[in-house]
């Protein structure tokens, strides 16, 4: 199985779980797709666009059971990136964590090596 991840506001994520998908944060909706990162992409996507963050989830979901909705396409500097073009269904969800941000800002990642 490999594992994508989504970085998520812990309340944008509740109302997932209530709604029983997940439709994307506003740059998702804005984009027409939903945004991951590889475990490799995770931590400067963190950097990159949710520094000094709190109250976040790291999403861990198996890319295998998003079917052909996912696609990988050039992004950052030309790296491919997972993209999702529709709802994210919870059945695919994995794990979800907790990501806090360390004093220095930077979000402390769990061991993304294990997935």
């Amino acid at each position: 199985m490999t594992l994508i991840y989504k970085i998520c506001p812990a309340d944008l994520w509740r109302e997932a779980e209530t709604a029983g998908r997940f439709d994307g944060a506003p740059v998702d909706l804005t984009d027409g797709f939903i945004h991951f990162s590889t475990a490799a992409q995770a931590p400067e996507t963190a950097i990159k666009h949710f520094s000094g963050q709190d109250n976040l989830l790291l999403i861990a979901v198996d890319a295998e059971a998003l079917g052909k909705a996912l696609r990988y396409e050039p992004s950052r500097g030309g790296a491919l990136f997972p993209h999702l073009y529709g709802p994210l269904p919870l059945a695919a969800v994995r794990s979800v964590a907790p990501l806090p941000a360390g004093p220095d800002g930077i979000h402390i990642f769990p061991d993304l090596t294990r997935g």
